[in-house]
């Protein structure tokens, strides 16, 4: 069968539109370029398949917690940080790396937060991208993709959607929204809420609700979101040397971190 293409939305496209709230001098529409338009050039594509460093703690954090759920008896086990770790193969990451993860793990094991709770899905992470979610607004239509990380059933039957972090960022509510807009649509009915739990910090966000009208606005800004990506892809394939025009530098603190400083002529 023939795959029907559509416009596509997601956190990840949102945030790299609009920065969150007090993040807006780090900010840089360019990426957005680099990463959508540009991503299979040969001297970009190389440059999007390096995972950061922060990219792998995170993803290794996941998957830890995923493992000790797989067999919760790691969890009561005294070498059960340990076996983990093996299966993460944490012995062949950087020192960082490895100190983090693992700490996550010891920390994991000691609270437990999941442990005990009905979990509906938990991913490890890696699975790729999540089965779109078709979005019809009249005549118009779009791909959802939400990769939720975990998603629990509270005693009085609502959804709870947890989105794990890492490091020291701030939680962006703008992702609950999303991830509450597609249970809206995969588990309709239901009440469901989003909150995000630090893996290092072993800090929670206050739990994080939307209205059926705030969901109903979403999904308008979503299709404007997504039509407008397209609309820049589009104007950038028919004239490649308007493409700062369309995707703007804004260099600056941020070049430091960007994966793309070494190909941007306006980094800093």
């Amino acid at each position: 069968m023939q795959t029907v293409w559509r416009p596509f939305f997601s956190y990840n496209l949102w945030s790299l539109f609009e920065p969150a709230i007090g993040q807006e001098q780090r900010h840089c529409p360019m990426k957005r370029g680099f990463l959508k338009a540009r991503a299979k050039e040969p001297e970009i594509a190389p440059l999007i398949q390096q995972e950061t460093t922060y990219q792998e703690i995170g993803l290794l954090a996941q998957q830890g917690i995923y493992e000790f759920h797989q067999d919760v008896g790691r969890l009561a086990s005294d070498d059960g940080v340990h076996q983990v770790a093996v299966i993460l193969g944490l012995e062949h990451r950087s020192q960082e790396v490895r100190d983090r993860v693992n700490q996550v793990l010891v920390n994991y094991r000691a609270n437990p937060v999941l442990l005990g709770r009905n979990i509906l899905k938990l991913s490890r992470g890696d699975e790729g991208f999540p089965e779109p979610i078709l979005l019809r607004s009249g005549n118009r239509e779009c791909n959802l993709f939400a990769a939720i990380d975990c998603i629990i059933v509270e005693p009085d039957g609502a959804l709870h959607i947890i989105d794990f972090k890492t490091g020291k960022s701030q939680f962006d509510r703008r992702q609950a929204y999303v991830y509450l807009l597609a249970a809206q649509h995969l588990y309709p009915n239901q009440e469901a809420i989003a909150s995000f739990y630090n893996l290092e910090s072993q800090t929670w966000s206050d739990p994080i609700r939307a209205s059926a009208v705030q969901l109903q606005v979403l999904e308008m800004d979503l299709f404007r979101f997504a039509q407008q990506h397209q609309d820049d892809l589009q104007r950038y394939k028919r004239k490649s040397a308007s493409f700062e025009e369309i995707f703007p530098p804004h260099p600056g603190y941020q070049c430091q971190t960007c994966q793309f400083q070494s190909v941007c002529q306006f980094a800093v």
